[in-house]
């Protein structure tokens, strides 16, 4: 674990803080930190308390859920500039729903959910432009979600 100098545009190549100001990008950036994992190494696994989210700032993750029965099935690979855990910022102490594993050699930069939390706290305009700014991405997901659903409701009449 360790604390490097990270560039707010890091932060701006990332759906879920890109409409966000300089101002909001370095509070945040502030609160991260780096953390290096080899090839195979566990980030988080599925079931274990979600306390924080990540950004890959180099290296690839796999994200995989556990089916009984299957064993591992990989839902995801994200690349460079790929944030996961997002959930663990908004949900409280919830359990993770799925693992994320280094695909290869990686890095990454966490934000802990308590220091998010106090930083959202301790300045309330802040706070209201990061809200506002997750409730549109998170908004355009679930859109996004509703047109696969529908999608795979309309492909099963036609089997």
């Amino acid at each position: 674990m360790g604390w490097k100098y990270l560039d707010i545009n890091v932060l701006k190549d990332v759906e879920l803080f890109r409409n966000l100001s300089d101002r909001v990008l370095q509070e945040i950036l502030v609160l991260m930190t780096t953390h290096d994992f080899n090839r195979g190494e566990s980030i988080f696994r599925e079931g274990e308390p979600g306390d924080a989210l990540y950004l890959i700032l180099d290296g690839e993750v796999r994200i995989s859920k556990h089916i009984e029965g299957v064993g591992e099935e990989a839902l995801a690979f994200l690349p460079d500039g790929s944030c996961f855990g997002e959930m663990a910022l908004m949900e409280g102490r919830s359990s993770r729903s799925a693992s994320a594993i280094a695909q290869k050699d990686c890095e990454v930069a966490r934000l802990k959910r308590d220091d998010f939390l106090e930083l959202m706290d301790r300045d309330k305009d802040l706070a209201i432009e990061i809200l506002w700014g997750f409730v549109k991405i998170l908004s355009l997901r679930l859109r996004n979600s509703n047109d696969k659903v529908a999608f795979l409701a309309m492909s099963n009449l036609f089997e």
